[in-house]
């Protein structure tokens, strides 16, 4: 169903991503953020999940620049270890240039939502507040979102927490809540990664079912034409 392309960012760099098409006109675009094991087998699966409800989806290579064509499907203790070597040196001001460039690719089918995962889940948040032509973001497990706290959403959000995640204590979880009472902060009875089904044990079926559910039908009533 999808293909590796390349995408050029505002500053030039060149960037890997993987665009996954509907059959037929797409009903829209939405774009897809790895956890930090890279542009991998399950973050293509997810993108292939977006366009088999028809969106374009395209999920860039977050870790390109400082992680040329990283990618695992190992989420050991080690493999973990590797994949966190590009945090030192992370700017997020050069990742909102990457995720732009990718919004623009999806932005060739309509109107374009953001959903991410870990890593992939603060990249998320910060979408929303930048706004960058976006029409929806969808959440998942966001680490460190609450150093975010400020940078209010800009555009419809939903945010998916498990309540067992011991790397976002649920005070992290209500002090957003707190902050935005009416944003739609959702809580499963999970572990961090639960929406990851080649990621065990913390994969839960259940909530993953639940959580994407509520997903596709957050993109489908902000992202219809």
């Amino acid at each position: 169903m999808g293909e590796f392309v390349t995408l050029t960012t505002d500053d030039n760099v060149k960037l890997r991503a993987y665009r996954a098409a509907p059959e037929g006109k797409p009903r829209g675009g939405v774009v897809v953020l790895q956890e930090i094991f890279g542009l991998n087998h399950q973050t293509r699966s997810a993108a292939d999940r977006f366009a088999a409800l028809g969106y374009l989806a395209v999920a860039p290579a977050m870790q390109d620049r400082l992680m040329p064509g990283f990618e695992t499907d190992d989420y050991s203790a080690e493999a973990f270890g590797k994949a966190r070597e590009f945090i030192s040196d992370f700017k997020l001001d050069e990742a909102m240039l990457d995720v732009k460039a990718a919004v623009a690719e999806a932005a060739t089918a309509g109107k374009v939502g953001v959903t991410g995962y870990c890593f992939g889940g603060m990249l998320t948040w910060r979408a929303a507040h930048a706004g960058m032509g976006l029409s929806a973001a969808s959440g998942y497990y966001g680490g460190g979102v609450p150093n975010y706290i400020d940078a209010a959403p800009q555009i419809p959000l939903e945010m998916h927490y498990g309540d067992r995640d011991a790397g976002i204590p649920l005070e992290q979880v209500e002090q957003l809540r707190a902050r935005y009472p009416d944003l739609p902060i959702y809580l499963y009875g999970a572990d961090h990664g639960f929406f990851n089904d080649e990621r065990k044990p913390s994969f839960d079926a259940a909530s993953a079912t639940v959580a994407f559910a509520r997903t596709a039908e957050f993109f489908a009533r902000h992202l219809a034409a």
